[in-house]
């Protein structure tokens, strides 16, 4: 029967004895006394002995003989304990109490019985041994377990007595504490903490323990100017009457998973807003198309007085801020392609000075730190030169008296994980620096959010740095602040390095784009004021429009045969939308070109057999897309 199962139910699993004697017959006798409990190994040495042991490492119980040739019972058992924990006991037949004190010494023997031995006294001896031998081994697997749980748990564990005393602590626990485990064990942590954490601590302990129940708690903590989010699960622990004797303590760092769950939540907010705000984009595109498109036209329209020009310029410009704006929404919501290119940041911060010195006021002053050579970044140069607007005008707002703000770029090279989000590499920093009010760290924590403004109301939208974050974030960059109360703040927009050499940037001219060849348009969009301009624009180019406000309408005409030589359609209608719209004209007339309009659609989402007019247009911008697609055709 294997020696791991139940030899009867209800009785203890059978053990392993060794006995060891140079009487054959002591040999036998033993082995017939414990037959039916124990698979019992025999040897007549005690060399024999160790040789079985190397070889049976299960023993449970030894039994030796004291007097052997060779090899007395107490050197045989001192020998056997670098072997095996078995429980050991001597026989003798002669009363030697120095070879009895040797084998307690040496042997560590359990029990000692003299020759001629009782049979139920030693059958009780030996199972006693059996019994402490299996009792050390489970607790030494607990004690292992214990010990392998506290050193592989990076979270900090500790049990303690009723008294607060650590009895187990692991490595993480000890350094947070400031110590090392084996120093820190009997000590009391609330001694060991400032006084008024000591008193917290005291407070949630002696709770514990004087209800019985286990708690759960997240709890904040201060790590010098570094918040940390601390889940702290205290669980009373109970002998076998019930009493509690003990209370251990579990803490697990939530810092980086509520970091996790905060930008999650600001990316939600991000993206929410950008649907609004490509919503009010479209809406507005639309309203500046009309207006712009109507001053464009009084401009050309015939002789006007110096007044009037003055005043449709002045309308002019108001509109082309308007859809500056609108600009900026589109970048903000990822609702408008960013023209990613590599940019000399020097160059675009010394454009914007002029811009910069008129909407920053005579109160403040502009100072430079720029590096001589920063290599050249990936940025949207328009894009850009609006974030770095936003951050000055922040920048203003935040010196009510007046003071500097100082405009800097630098070569940086991160290690990883040295700026959130960015992997290591080599970037452009470019700054805005001002010598206002300062920020707290809670201000600064909700700086990036949609809406969020220190401002009077009426004075601040709260989009400013949200616009900047979404921009730089969409150019595979960073935004990083630092401030202090009354210490000024340091905006920094980290943005990736350029592999590519400088080119200079396309400037579209303001006009003179050829009409080209007439045709005869098919104009549709839903927006009436829309329509209504943008086909004056294509009637004074000398082209022929027939104006429709649907989709359904302009199939229509298609089936009734309508001579058609181009399509120019809103992206973004009721109903049919205007790809649905040129997809359908496409394959009923694949010859005849086609030109979208949108103020609103995401450059990616339109297949690029459709060129694409950005609203609000001008007249010459219109004159030359239909030009090209005309010419082409």
């Amino acid at each position: 029967m294997d020696a791991m199962t139940n030899r009867t139910s209800g009785k203890l699993r059978r053990g392993t004895l060794l006995v060891v004697d140079d009487e054959p017959e002591i040999l036998t006798a033993l082995e017939d006394l414990f037959e039916e409990d124990f698979r019992v190994h025999a040897a007549t040495s005690g060399a024999e002995g160790l040789d079985i042991l190397r070889r049976s490492p299960e023993v449970d119980v030894i039994i030796s003989d004291q007097r052997m040739p060779g090899m007395t019972g107490d050197a045989f058992l001192a020998q056997a304990r670098e072997i095996t924990q078995a429980e050991a006991l001597l026989l003798t037949g002669y009363a030697e109490l120095e070879a009895v004190i040797s084998a307690v010494n040496k042997g560590r023997i359990a029990f000692y019985a003299p020759k001629p031995w009782d049979p139920a006294s030693l059958r009780s001896m030996v199972m006693s041994a059996m019994e402490r031998h299996r009792l050390a081994r489970a607790l030494e697997t607990e004690r292992a377990l214990l010990r392998g749980l506290l050193d592989a748990s990076s979270d900090a564990l500790s049990f303690k007595d009723v008294s607060g005393r650590f009895v187990r602590l692991n490595s993480a626990k000890a350094q947070a504490l400031g110590g090392d485990t084996e120093s820190l064990l009997g000590q009391q942590e609330t001694s060991l903490l400032p006084p008024e954490q000591g008193a917290e601590l005291a407070l949630a302990e002696a709770a514990v323990i004087e209800s019985g129940h286990g708690t759960d708690d997240i709890v904040q903590k201060q790590d010098g100017a570094q918040t940390r989010w601390v889940r702290v699960q205290r669980l009373p622990i109970l002998d076998r009457h019930g009493a509690l004797t003990h209370l251990a303590t579990f803490e697990h760092d939530l810092t980086e998973q509520r970091n996790l769950e905060d930008r999650l939540h600001q990316a939600e907010k991000m993206q929410a807003l950008g649907t609004m705000a490509g919503g009010v984009a479209h809406d507005f595109n639309n309203l500046l198309t009309a207006i712009m498109g109507s001053l464009d036209l009084m401009m050309h329209g015939g002789p006007k007085d110096a007044r009037q020009e003055m005043l449709l310029k002045t309308a002019i410009t108001a509109a082309e801020r308007g859809s500056a704006l609108t600009r900026r929404l589109l970048s903000f919501s990822r609702k408008r392609e960013l023209l990613l290119r590599p940019t000399d940041v020097n160059a675009m911060v010394r454009e914007m000075e002029a811009l910069l010195a008129r909407s920053l006021g005579e109160d403040v002053s502009l100072a430079y730190a720029l590096d001589e050579a920063p290599w050249p970044a990936i940025a949207d140069p328009e894009q850009f030169s609006l974030a770095l607007l936003n951050l000055c005008i922040n920048s203003r707002d935040a010196m009510p008296d007046g003071g500097t703000i100082t405009l800097s770029s630098r070569n940086a090279t991160l290690a990883e994980a040295e700026v959130q989000d960015l992997p290591a590499g080599d970037y452009v920093v470019v700054g805005v620096a001002d010598t206002g009010t300062g920020m707290t760290p809670d201000i600064i924590a909700k700086a990036f959010e949609p809406f969020f403004t220190t401002k009077d109301v009426g004075k601040g939208t709260g989009l400013g740095l949200s616009m900047v974050y979404g921009l730089v974030r969409q150019s595979g960059g960073a935004v990083v602040i630092s401030s202090q109360p009354g210490r000024g703040t340091l905006v920094e927009m980290v943005l990736q390095r350029s592999t590519k050499p400088l080119r200079p940037a396309h400037q579209p001219g303001e006009g003179g784009a050829p009409h080209g060849p007439t045709a005869r348009v098919l104009l549709v969009d839903d927006d009436p004021g829309v329509r209504g301009v943008t086909a004056t624009f294509l009637n004074e180019l000398g082209h022929h429009t027939v104006e429709v406000g649907d989709a359904t309408a302009a199939l229509a005409l298609l089936d009734k045969g309508e001579p058609i030589d181009l399509l120019v359609t809103d992206y973004a209608m009721p109903g049919m939308s205007g790809l649905e719209l040129a997809t359908q004209f496409r394959s009923r007339r694949p010859d005849v070109p086609i030109l979208m309009l949108s103020g609103y659609a995401d450059p990616t989402s339109v297949p690029r057999t459709f060129p694409l007019l950005r609203k609000p247009f001008r007249q010459a911008d219109l004159a030359r897309r239909v030009a090209e697609l005309l010419k082409r055709d």
